[in-house]
């Protein structure tokens, strides 16, 4: 570490690029099983963001998965090594003044209060709840059924654990209410 010296302070400041955006830089941070609509209330967020002439950022595991976290699985210790650095690259964005819109499926309160604790102030957190019967009916990806069936380990919810936040700022329950309604939640929080 001794050979690592940043120039943060020698960069425009947030304010600056905030000021030129014409926004306030924030993260959402959108989590829920495999399944339960994050990505797609993430795609209509950025487009009502992007309507309103917000610049934003989508940070969506599979995209990050396909790249950057490439090398990693789905054990606890690698999907905490996700979390970690999704929220280290998100908490960059945000300080550039950019909306950030992340969409993991963070299983475990302590990798959201990880993500809460690298982001800092700048983090909402919105749990994208549905029901694992619902879950199991849309099964957007095939997980559900080959994890029924013994052929997938690791799949949160049937051979996972998913543990429901004790800190979330808002809740957006799928099974009963539209991505629109979600998103307009969202935009009012």
């Amino acid at each position: 570490m001794n050979n690592i010296h940043p120039v943060y302070d020698k960069l425009v400041s947030r304010e600056k690029k905030e000021q030129l955006l014409n926004q306030k830089g924030r993260v959402y941070w959108l989590y829920g099983p495999s399944g339960s609509g994050k990505t797609t209330v993430a795609i209509e967020l950025e487009t009502q963001f992007h309507m309103k002439g917000k610049y934003t950022v989508v940070l969506d595991g599979d995209n990050l998965r396909s790249g950057l976290n490439q090398g990693l699985g789905f054990s606890t210790e690698d999907r905490l090594e996700n979390i970690r650095r999704a929220s280290e690259l998100a908490k960059i964005i945000v300080q550039n003044g950019a909306i950030v819109i992340c969409c993991f499926v963070c299983p475990l309160q302590s990798m959201r209060d990880l993500a809460r604790q690298i982001i800092g102030e700048d983090f909402t957190e919105i749990y994208i709840k549905t029901s694992l019967e619902t879950l199991i009916q849309r099964d957007t990806k095939g997980f559900y059924k080959k994890a029924l069936e013994g052929n997938m380990d690791n799949l949160t919810g049937i051979n996972a654990e998913f543990e429901e936040s004790e800190s979330m700022n808002l809740v957006i329950d799928t099974d009963r209410i539209s991505v629109q309604e979600g998103v307009t939640l969202i935009l009012n929080c």
